[in-house]
């Protein structure tokens, strides 16, 4: 098992890539659950990241990179309508309604986003290696 002492932090992106209400970016990565992903998206000019998973299911949440409802001020999964704070990752509508996504520490500096591995959440190719 992977020890967050030893975890490398895992540059995601440069922080331009990130845009208030747009586009995420994906990681791929593994769990106790099995292999997702992990993305990160900004809101309110800062950057978040959270386990692409719903609380309601467990199935990812985004259409095509699309996290965010269209006001962009909701991230919502596109299979069933749940919604979540973007800075808090709790359930504030749907059937999962006080779930909350897991979140993952991210920092934003120099110009890029990146993320410190911790827990069971691994990036897949550091938990093959």
């Amino acid at each position: 098992m992977q020890d967050s002492s030893s975890a490398p932090e895992i540059r995601v992106c440069a922080a331009s890539d990130l845009v208030n209400g747009g586009l995420g970016v994906k990681v791929p990565v593994t769990d106790s659950a099995g292999q997702t992903t992990a993305f990160f998206v900004r809101y309110q000019d800062r950057v978040h990241g959270y386990l692409n998973r719903c609380a309601h299911v467990g199935v990812e949440l985004d259409w095509e990179g699309s996290f965010f409802t269209r006001a962009g001020d909701l991230i919502m999964c596109a299979r069933h309508g749940a919604t979540y704070e973007p800075d808090t990752g709790l359930c504030v509508g749907g059937p999962c309604r006080n779930g909350r996504l897991t979140v993952l520490a991210v920092q934003e500096r120099e110009g890029a986003v990146y993320w410190q591995p911790s827990g069971k959440i691994w990036p897949l190719d550091a938990a093959e290696g």
